[in-house]
């Protein structure tokens, strides 16, 4: 059966995609790996409605809607090519099955590169964050700290100073100019220039960063803004334009989410810059509303 959308990726955005294809009465199929970004996080947080849920079953909740649509299917496993045949496209899958549609939407994701400090990647999305507005506000009033992964991680540090006293840990790089020390020191910030040895804590949580030196720092929070890699060869092996960013690539589309390559959109954390699940979802459903129309107004999206 040819489909007339395959949506490679069935998190927030390609479910909000899928599910606004599916009420148009259309037949729509969502490939997904079951690894979403936010997989290592027990809470969503500022999500409409949804303030505090957990984002796996909010996924769960999410196909099973899905897929009471008879015009919908979920299929379990991993894209790993897709390509131009006829009027429409081919997607392969690590099987060896192929699927076919008119349009496809890309909604893959991303994963993060953690720093390699001992200790910090099983307290990701507990106690090691990326972004104080999605986890800000459970350690409000305590101590934080920012951990340096770039220039934008003075940035970073200014604003999540607005949730508690921080520390901006330079791990061993090059001191801000005057102007970022400035602001900083506006903010509060105070600067440990020393390397970062590991992180310490009883199981997820953290309590101290351990300094080379040997000193041991007390925190409560540590945040850092890692770079970030696409999930998916995909958006490359069919043309679309890819746009590399301070902190990584994203996947270049215009205000309706349709990327340079005609009949392909894309939405989520791989199409966008920043990154939020409603953001997420919203970009999916804008995705989702302009490859319909396209499909019913075929001359307008040419």
């Amino acid at each position: 059966m040819r489909y007339d959308a395959i949506v490679v990726g069935g998190s927030f955005a390609g479910l909000s995609a899928a599910l606004y294809i599916a009420r148009a009465r259309r037949r729509v199929c969502v490939i997904d790996a079951g690894a979403p970004r936010n997989r290592f996080a027990a809470a969503s947080h500022g999500f409409f409605a949804q303030d505090g849920e957990n984002p796996l079953a909010m996924i769960a909740a999410a196909r099973a809607q899905l897929a009471a649509y008879p015009n919908a299917t979920l299929v379990t496993g991993e894209a790993v090519s897709a390509r131009a045949q006829g009027d429409g496209f081919a997607v392969s899958l690590a099987e060896g099955r192929r699927l076919e549609a008119a349009k496809l939407v890309l909604a893959f994701g991303i994963s993060d590169i953690l720093p390699d400090l001992p200790g910090l990647a099983e307290r990701w999305g507990a106690s090691v964050l990326h972004c104080p507005y999605c986890h800000g506000f459970e350690f409000a009033g305590r101590v934080l700290g920012v951990l340096y992964a770039g220039p934008k991680s003075v940035h970073q540090a200014e604003l999540v100073a607005e949730w508690g006293p921080t520390t901006l840990f330079l791990n061993g790089n090059p001191a801000p100019d005057a102007e970022a020390a400035a602001r900083l020191a506006a903010r509060k910030v105070r600067i440990e220039p020393g390397p970062v040895r590991a992180l310490a804590g009883d199981g997820a949580a953290l309590s101290a960063l351990v300094m080379a030196d040997g000193r041991t720092v007390a925190l409560d929070a540590l945040f850092v803004g890692p770079r970030y890699r696409l999930n998916s060869p995909i958006a490359e092996g069919l043309g679309c334009a890819v746009d590399e960013g301070m902190l990584g690539p994203t996947i270049r589309t215009d205000a309706m989410k349709e990327t340079t390559v005609p009949g392909v959109y894309a939405a989520g954390d791989a199409a966008r810059f920043p990154h939020s699940v409603a953001w997420a979802s919203a970009d999916g459903v804008t995705a989702g509303v302009s490859l319909h129309q396209a499909l019913v107004f075929p001359r307008l999206a040419a």
